[in-house]
């Protein structure tokens, strides 16, 4: 690849790190074509885009793009995973993947909010819900509270009602009589 091709290259890949809310470096060494396309169109679905692109290169655009602590992971073949939307979602769909395919591809380590991740602590954050799910748990939470004491009420509303009208019935009859 001549120089001009590789600082391209470079150039639109600090572009899509910059860009990106989440960074996972993967070993696909063991995983074959029909796997691999397979895994690439899960993390599509996703937002995420999966690279394959030469170490030296990467570290390059990593380094341009301001990512720090991820030079060590850079040995061996690397796929670099970069997520625009929720930046978990590369988490879940790589480790129940790698469930799938015994183990393949290993989670080398992740990048998010400037925090570097071991592929221990990316398989925990797999485990944490989405945003939206976690977002619906929330709103259920606020509004069951706020249900009871709405039907709560409502229940004293009626029994209020009930014995008003009972009062009046009785009166109605006192003063028929």
């Amino acid at each position: 690849m001549p120089t001009a091709e590789k600082e391209a290259t470079v150039a639109e890949l600090t572009d899509i790190l910059k860009r990106a809310k989440g960074l996972y470096l993967t070993d696909f060494t063991g995983l074959d074509v029909p796997s691999f396309t397979l895994l690439r169109k899960q993390l599509r679905e996703e937002s995420v885009s999966y690279l394959v692109i030469k170490n030296r290169l990467a570290k390059l655009a990593v380094k341009q793009a301001g990512v720090e602590g991820l030079d060590d992971v850079f040995r061996g073949p690397t796929g670099l995973v970069c997520a625009d939307g929720d930046p978990v979602a590369p988490a879940r769909v790589l480790t129940k993947f790698a469930e799938e395919t015994d183990g393949k591809p290993a989670i080398k380590a992740g990048y998010i909010d400037g925090e570097v991740f071991i592929a221990d602590q990316i398989e925990r954050l797999a485990e944490i819900p989405s945003r939206d799910v976690l977002l619906g748990q929330m709103v259920s939470a606020i509004q069951s509270p706020i249900s009871g004491l709405a039907f709560t009420l409502n229940g004293i509303l009626q029994k209020l009602v009930g014995t008003l009208q009972a009062v009046a019935e009785k009166r109605k009859e006192e003063g028929g009589e």
